[in-house]
C-alpha cells in the first residue's frame, strides 16, 4: 500500500531527505537527475579516462585489487579488469534480499557518485536509474558480506547482463529481461566495477531502511504509551516537567510533553491522579525510557544520514583545476560510522521492546492490571482472550534482545590481511532491519492489546486524542468480545503501524510529533 505522496525525486547537489529516499525505495517514486547533479560526475569520469591514458598508478585502475595491488594492469586490460572483479566477487550466499533492499542499494550506488569523486559515468548511472524506474530487481543473495563487495557484485552482474533478476520471486536471466525492456547491458569502464562494489553502499542502504522504520516505531511508541496510561490508570504526576528538567535530557522532557498533550482531557487520568502513591516503573519512568530511545534514534539518524550523503570509495577522484586532478588512495570505504550506529538502532529497539512487552504483560495479567479482566476478555476460562498475544510479544522481545549484540565489535581479517580490520557493518545494518521488523510487529500487538484494555475502562472516557486513535483502529479491528481468529486484526495493525497511519492520525491533532 502506497502512503507517500512523492511521485518524483530529482537528485541535485543538496542530496535528498530520508522521506525522498524511501519514496524511491519503498513507494516506487520515479528518480530523475538534474544537470547540477550530473556535471561533476562528467568531470570525474573525464579525469579517470585521462589517468588511464597516462598510465598513472591508480589502485583498481592500473593495479589489481586488495593484496593484488602489487600487480600492474596494462591499459589494454583495464576494461577486462572491471568485468572480472564483478564476476569473481559475486559469491554472496543465502536467501535473496527483498526488493526494497535491492532498490536501496541501487539508489545508494547513485548517491555515492555525487560530486564525481568515484569516477562513475553518467551512462552507468542512467542504467541504474532505469532499473529503479522500471522496477527491475537484481537477484542478490543476502549473506556473506563483511561490509561491502559480494552483495553489490551480484547486483552489478545483472546490470552487465550476466546475472539474474527476480520477477514474482522467480530468478530470470538478466539478459532476457534487458532485451525485453529494450535496454543494453552496461559496459563497465575502468574503475566502475570497483566503485560499484566498494564502500558502504549496501551497509548504508540497509541502515537507511532501518532508520526509517525506527522513526516509525519511536513515534508510535509515544502514542501507544499514552494509551497505556489510560489502560492501567497511571498517574500523570510522573510527567511533571520539573521532574524531567532535573534529569536534564532534552529527549525525556519532550517525551513527557508528548504524553501530557496526548492525555489532556482524560477522565480516566483525572480519576486516577491520586489513587496510588506511585505507579510501576513502566509508567512512572515512561518519559525516561522513551527519552532514552529518542536519544539513541536521533544520534543514529544524524550519522546514518551523513553517510547517506557521503562518498565511500577507494580511490577517490578530485578535480584540482579545470584541467587537472588527482586520485587519492584512502579508507573512505570503511563502514564503522554507519555500522556502529546501526548497532545503536538495535540497542534502541531492545529498550523499546522490553517496554512494549512489559506493558502487554501488565494489561493481560489481572494481578497487575488494576481491575481489568483476565486476559482482557469477558468469560475468561471459556475464552483465552489476549493470553497468547503476550506469548508472541515475549518471543519478539527475545528476538530483538538477541539482535542487540553489536556486530561492529567483531573483526575477522580478509584478503591476506591487506583488509584488516574489517567493520562487519553489513551484519549490523542487516540485523537492524530485522530488529525493526520485529519491533513494528511488537508495536502492532501492543496497540491491539491497549485498545482492548482502554475499552474495558468504560464508562470512563480516555482523552479526546486517545479516543481518536482507538476510533481509527476500531474502523477495521473490532473489540474482541469472545475468542476469534486474531491474526487478521494483527495484520491490519501491522499495516497501520508500518505505513504510519497512526502517526498521521496523531499529527492531525497535535502537529508534528517532536522527538
Amino acid at each position: 500500500m502506497k502512503n507517500n505522496d512523492t511521485h518524483t525525486v530529482t537528485l541535485e547537489s543538496r542530496g535528498i531527505t530520508l522521506e525522498e529516499y524511501m519514496a524511491v525505495v519503498r513507494f516506487s517514486a520515479k528518480l530523475e537527475f538534474s544537470e547540477e547533479f550530473l556535471a561533476p560526475v562528467r568531470k570525474g569520469r573525464a579525469l579517470i579516462d585521462r589517468f588511464l591514458a597516462e598510465d598513472r598508478a591508480v589502485y583498481g585502475v592500473t593495479t589489481g585489487f586488495g593484496d593484488n595491488v602489487q600487480y600492474a594492469i596494462p591499459t589494454d586490460e583495464a576494461l577486462e579488469l572491471q568485468r572480472r572483479i564483478v564476476r569473481s566477487h559475486s559469491v554472496a550466499v543465502g536467501k535473496p534480499l527483498e526488493e526494497e533492499k535491492v532498490r536501496a542499494i541501487l539508489l545508494q550506488m547513485i548517491l555515492n557518485a555525487r560530486g564525481g569523486h568515484t569516477g562513475l559515468s553518467v551512462e552507468t548511472l542512467e542504467a541504474i536509474r532505469a532499473f529503479l524506474n522500471e522496477k527491475i530487481v537484481p537477484f542478490a543473495p543476502g549473506s556473506g558480506s563483511v561490509g561491502y563487495l559480494s552483495v553489490e557484485a551480484h547486483i552489478v552482474m545483472a546490470l552487465i547482463g550476466e546475472g539474474s533478476v527476480l520477477e514474482n520471486g522467480v530468478r530470470i536471466p538478466a539478459a532476457d529481461v534487458l532485451k525485453k525492456k529494450g535496454f543494453s547491458p552496461v559496459v563497465l569502464k575502468c574503475k566502475e566495477g570497483l566503485s560499484l562494489l566498494n564502500g558502504t553502499i549496501s551497509v548504508t542502504a540497509l541502515a537507511v531502511i532501518a532508520l526509517y522504520d525506527a522513526e516509525t516505531c519511536v513515534k508510535t511508541l509515544d502514542i501507544v504509551t499514552a494509551l497505556c496510561f489510560e489502560a492501567l490508570k497511571g498517574t500523570v504526576k510522573a510527567l511533571d516537567e520539573r521532574i524531567l528538567r532535573v534529569k536534564n535530557h532534552r529527549e525525556g522532557i519532550q517525551a513527557a510533553r508528548n504524553l501530557r498533550a496526548m492525555l489532556r482531557g482524560s477522565e480516566i487520568a483525572e480519576k486516577s491522579l491520586n489513587e496510588k502513591v506511585q505507579d510501576c516503573t513502566m509508567l512512572r519512568a515512561a518519559p525516561q525510557l522513551l527519552g532514552s530511545v529518542h536519544k539513541l534514534f536521533l544520534e543514529a539518524e544524524e550519522v546514518i544520514l551523513d553517510e547517506m550523503h557521503a562518498v565511500s570509495d577507494n580511490p577517490e577522484i578530485f578535480a584540482e583545476t579545470d584541467d587537472d586532478g588527482t586520485a587519492l588512495m584512502c579508507g573512505n570505504f570503511e563502514g564503522n560510522y554507519v555500522g556502529s550506529h546501526a548497532d545503536i538502532l538495535c540497542m534502541a529497539a531492545a529498550i523499546a521492546a522490553k517496554q512494549l512487552e512489559s506493558g502487554i504483560n501488565r494489561m493481560v495479567n489481572h494481578h497487575l492490571s488494576g481491575g481489568l479482566p483476565d486476559f482482557l476478555v469477558a468469560k475468561p476460562g471459556l475464552n483465552n482472550g489476549f493470553m497468547i498475544v503476550q506469548y508472541t510479544a515475549a518471543g519478539l522481545n527475545h528476538e530483538v534482545k538477541a539482535l542487540a549484540l553489536p556486530a561492529t565489535a567483531d573483526n575477522i581479517s580478509t584478503c591476506a590481511d591487506q583488509e584488516d580490520p574489517v567493520s562487519m557493518a553489513y551484519s549490523a545494518s542487516k540485523k537492524a532491519c530485522e530488529s525493526m521488523e520485529h519491533l513494528l510487529n511488537l508495536t502492532a500487538l501492543y496497540c491491539f492489546t491497549v485498545c482492548q484494555a482502554v475499552d474495558f475502562r468504560k464508562p470512563l472516557k480516555p482523552s479526546p486524542f486517545d479516543q481518536k486513535i482507538i476510533d481509527y483502529v476500531r474502523r477495521e479491528v473490532p473489540f474482541v468480545d469472545e475468542d476469534r481468529y486474531l491474526y487478521p486484526g494483527i495484520e491490519v495493525l501491522e499495516r497501520m503501524v508500518k505505513n504510519r497511519e497512526l502517526i498521521r492520525t496523531a499529527e492531525e491533532s497535535l502537529g508534528t510529533l517532536e522527538l
